[in-house]
């Protein structure tokens, strides 16, 4: 791993919270994540499953945790097990986690290799009433592949059909929603390198620039900082470009008169940032774009403010979208007689801003919490709005990372360039 050592007593406290909320006489059993391959002899980079790196710091593949607090045999309450290394894995894949490392890391001590893992959890599962296992319940997310967690829950209830079985994922989404002080630091670490490749970014563009070439800037000043790479892949869209949502080709001109919509963060020890900002390819904001610029930038300035324990998903969102349309009216692009006449459930600023303004952030991108919850203290979201109008080849989009506390809310984004004259003077500078 790029980044530097976490304290153990962050995934001892997530697991530790995660038992309490156990049933009696219950074990859990969670895995790492597959392999997969990516073309004939090689596999995608790989990457830890989340709820398992959120209970264990292990950053490593074949791996597997048992979690049995009323186990009758203390040695194996909390087991860690891992992919054996040989010489022959040494020689060609690197060094692999010893069991020393591992405790090091997790916090603990009862390690043992992946070959032991049928043996032990077979001694003990017999003495438990209920199993919870895991799958992955994002709501943004639906399986097209049968993963190791699928295969495991078949393999399981095939093996030991009597027990009652239960979801992991139910506690998890409650405990993974509420980000620790050191959970919050790994993200500011991410938001401060994305900070950095940002400044970076605006040095470094002007006319005639590939989206290529900026997309190489960010990574190579994410690296430079020992973050992982991207948290997802990056939006360097610029004119209209900027239209497509999830424009990820980057292989355009940036063409003088035009404006480029970023969207990107780094990821750092599995903890992610996520930024949008628009900026002129020739450092000088026409009166059109900067009009349509600072309308979005009061969009997201009034929406940072509902952002407070207590407020209510789809109640936020509905006021972001009555602020926009307000915005989209004084800018022409809509009418009041539009609104009079739109469809309550297609409100006429859709046509503008199509999708929502926020979502929660952490070892996900788009991180695992209940859209049915109210925002509660210890919430990292984003807040994003944008407006995309095709017939001007325009779009803009702003977004910062905003910590709930239980003072209010922190910009964790706040030091990154917003301003259309602060970007103006960096890019002119």
């Amino acid at each position: 791993m790029k980044y530097l050592l976490i304290s153990p007593d962050l995934f001892t406290n997530n697991r530790n919270n995660f038992s309490e909320r156990l049933k009696p006489q219950s074990i859990a059993i969670f895995n790492s994540s597959d392999e997969f391959p990516r073309s004939g002899d090689q596999a995608f980079i790989f990457k830890q499953n989340a709820d398992f790196f959120y209970l264990t710091g292990i950053d490593q593949e074949q791996c597997a945790l048992i979690l049995f607090p009323d186990c009758p045999n203390p040695l194996y309450k909390q087991v860690l097990f891992l992919r054996q290394t040989n010489e022959n894995i040494a020689v060609w894949e690197g060094h692999k986690y010893t069991k020393e490392e591992a405790t090091a890391t997790s916090g603990i001590t009862a390690v043992y290799w992946i070959d032991d893992f049928d043996n032990i959890l077979h001694s003990i599962i017999h003495y438990a009433t209920n199993i919870y296992l895991n799958t992955n319940e994002n709501d943004r997310y639906t399986h097209t592949v049968v993963y190791k967690d699928l295969r495991f829950v078949k393999q399981m209830q095939e093996q030991y059909p009597l027990h009652t079985y239960l979801r992991s994922a139910t506690i998890l989404r409650e405990l993974r929603a509420i980000k620790s002080a050191t959970e919050v630091e790994l993200t500011q670490k991410a938001c401060s390198i994305t900070r950095d490749a940002f400044i970076r970014v605006l040095k470094f563009v002007k006319p005639g620039v590939g989206e290529w070439e900026i997309e190489a800037e960010i990574i190579h000043e994410f690296i430079k900082q020992r973050a992982t790479g991207h948290a997802y892949t990056p939006i360097i869209a610029s004119g209209p470009n900027a239209i497509v949502l999830h424009y990820i080709e980057n292989n355009a001109v940036c063409k003088d008169g035009d404006v480029i919509l970023f969207d990107f963060g780094a990821e750092y020890a599995n903890y992610n940032a996520d930024m949008s900002r628009s900026v002129p390819v020739n450092g000088r904001f026409t009166k059109r774009q900067r009009d349509v610029y600072n309308a979005v930038l009061r969009v997201m300035n009034e929406a940072k403010k509902m952002l407070v324990a207590g407020t209510i998903w789809n109640e936020y969102h509905d006021e972001v979208g009555k602020i926009m349309t307000s915005e989209l009216i004084g800018l022409g692009l809509l009418t009041k007689h539009d609104v009079e006449k739109q469809d309550p459930l297609l409100p006429a600023y859709k046509k503008y801003f199509m999708h929502g303004t926020s979502h929660h952030l952490g070892i996900d991108v788009h991180d695992f919490a209940s859209r049915y919850q109210p925002f509660a203290e210890g919430n990292i979201l984003t807040c994003e709005p944008g407006i995309y109008i095709p017939a001007e080849g325009l779009g803009i989009r702003l977004e910062n990372d905003i910590l709930i506390t239980r003072g209010g809310n922190i910009d964790l984004m706040a030091n990154i360039p917003i301003e259309a004259n602060e970007i103006e003077h960096i890019m002119n500078s």
